[in-house]
């Protein structure tokens, strides 16, 4: 009996684009599914049919044949009917990609064949620095725990450095498919474990692995003007990839200790220093310190009060990407004394006595406070 045509089969016309033939093949999977169709006996012949029609439409090249000589392109053991046509129920190719365009594998994506070599995991190294440190950089060393290649095998976890060979379960696919009903299950090869290579002869120090466990030295350079979370990469210096594969990178993660005199906020610093009484009153100068261990003279405006702040120009931390640098804010607070002598009582009762004119700030807040008690009286 001659063969139907495969337009014909889908419900497409000779012509169609790609996208309206898949349209007609995924509507026709529903239609003719067995799973619907149970009281049809010809529902599972038709719907290896279709599969065989959309088999052939789908591949540019076969299509064009087939649009040119029709089913005659085919003979001889060539097209669909010579392995990929009849018989293979759910396992052609047409039906796996509107499989998983309708539902999806088992592991969320597309299928995708074995992995012979895998790349190594990237790996994280948390490195504490001190303000001083952040400011003007530092070369680190550290040690680094890590999978590195093994020497013995140059990484192909074969004795001798032998190369892998094709696994003969899976034929290097890395998968293996069993039929169960009209469906085909896709599943990793348990031969290879996925990789789609086995090792005959594996290597004694790595197992067959291809790496193993060894700490590393590295010098790591850090730059001025790091910061809590600053991150820095250094390709290809984290895990061995395994048998061979791409090595990880290492991520160095930073965190900057706290100071005892120095608060950082971007690249500025701040500064409390604690000034007396009669300073703040009469005015003067302090000596303020900066990060980079110098020291500078600040000028005490007469008068200041507790909280006031004096900024220093470009004393602060350096821009880790660009030029220039943050400023110094030296915050004064003014210092009550303590432990006062019997003298000094009587002088400070003195200078009170004196001082009714000198404290503009409280004699405004009082004079607020005495018209709010005389409103709530009101």
């Amino acid at each position: 009996m001659a063969k139907r045509d495969y337009y014909d089969i889908l419900g497409a016309t000779k012509g169609s684009s790609d996208t309206d033939l898949k349209k007609a093949y995924r509507k026709k999977v529903k239609e003719l599914h067995p799973d619907q169709n149970q009281d049809n006996p010809k529902a599972e012949e038709q719907f290896k049919e279709v599969n065989e029609a959309y088999d052939i439409l789908k591949n540019a090249e076969k299509k064009a044949a087939y649009d040119r000589f029709g089913h005659a392109a085919f003979e001889g053991g060539t097209g669909a009917s010579a392995g990929q046509g009849q018989g293979q129920g759910f396992s052609g190719g047409g039906f796996s990609d509107v499989f998983d365009d309708l539902f999806g594998n088992f592991t969320g994506g597309r299928r995708s064949s074995g992995q012979r070599a895998t790349r190594g995991q990237d790996l994280r190294y948390n490195l504490r620095v001190s303000l001083e440190e952040a400011f003007s950089g530092k070369q680190a060393n550290i040690s680094v725990p890590s999978s590195v290649a093994c020497e013995k095998c140059d990484g192909t976890g074969a004795e001798g450095g032998a190369k892998p060979e094709n696994c003969s379960t899976c034929a290097g696919m890395g998968k293996v498919r069993a039929q169960q009903g009209f469906f085909t299950v896709e599943r990793t090869c348990p031969t290879c474990h996925g990789r789609g290579q086995i090792i005959k002869n594996p290597c004694g120090s790595c197992a067959g692995a291809g790496r193993v466990q060894k700490d590393r030295s590295l010098n790591v350079n850090i730059p001025g003007g790091v910061e809590t979370g600053t991150r820095i990469r250094l390709a290809g210096e984290g895990e061995a990839g395994l048998r061979g594969g791409p090595t990880g990178d290492l991520y160095i993660f930073i965190e900057v200790e706290d100071h005892p005199i120095f608060q950082r906020e971007g690249v500025n610093l701040f500064c409390s220093i604690p000034i007396s009484m009669t300073t703040a009153a009469l005015g003067g100068e302090i000596e303020a310190p900066t990060i980079d261990g110098g020291r500078s003279r600040v000028k005490v405006p007469l008068g200041v009060q507790s909280g006031k702040q004096l900024r220093l120009r470009g004393k602060g931390m350096p821009a880790l990407r660009g030029a220039g640098s943050g400023d110094l804010y030296i915050e004064l607070e003014v210092e009550t004394p303590t432990n006062l002598t019997p003298r000094q009582k009587e002088l400070l009762r003195e200078f009170e006595a004196e001082s009714k004119n000198n404290n503009p700030a409280s004699q405004d807040f009082f004079g607020k406070v005495k018209n709010f008690w005389e409103g709530m009286k009101g």
